[in-house]
């Protein structure tokens, strides 16, 4: 069976990291990027990065703070400052 060959435009800061990690290994950046698709491609669809924030959405500005534990917890009263409705 023959390989097919695939042209890919890449942002420069990417192609900079794929060539990093083939230095690294001592690869070819083909098969860094033949690899890390290949991984891509075996993860779940909803493992994608954008799962975790759609799920989380509806807790965002669902946050309510117990005043007494802003005065007492650092997080607490960094969440109070950077969060108006908290």
């Amino acid at each position: 069976m023959r390989d097919e060959q695939l042209t890919l435009r890449l942002p420069r800061e990417l192609l900079r990291d794929v060539d990093r990690r083939a230095r690294a290994l001592g690869v070819p950046k083909a098969q860094v990027v033949r690899e890390a698709l290949a991984a891509y491609l075996a993860a779940p669809a909803e493992a994608d990065q954008g799962a975790s924030l759609r799920a989380a959405s509806a807790l965002v500005g669902s946050l309510s703070l117990d005043p007494q534990a802003v005065e007492q917890d650092e997080i607490a009263a960094r969440l109070r400052r950077h969060n108006w409705r908290a």
